[in-house]
């Protein structure tokens, strides 16, 4: 692995770590406003989540 590949796999890394601290943050956010979140909806967010940013073809996959 090159310099250059390993530049972009640490970003990578950053990036994926960043985004799921975002949507951890939210959906504690959210259940201290409105109560638990279920698993299968924490899910679905993740998912809901890693398909906008997917789109934007920025970010790789957090889930």
């Amino acid at each position: 692995m090159g310099e250059r590949e390993f530049s972009a796999f640490i970003a990578e890394a950053v990036e994926r770590e960043l985004r799921g601290q975002v949507l951890d943050e939210y959906l504690a956010d959210y259940e201290s406003r409105k109560g638990p979140v279920s698993e299968p909806a924490r899910q679905r967010a993740r998912q809901v989540f890693d398909e906008v940013f997917a789109e934007e073809a920025e970010w790789p996959a957090a889930g």
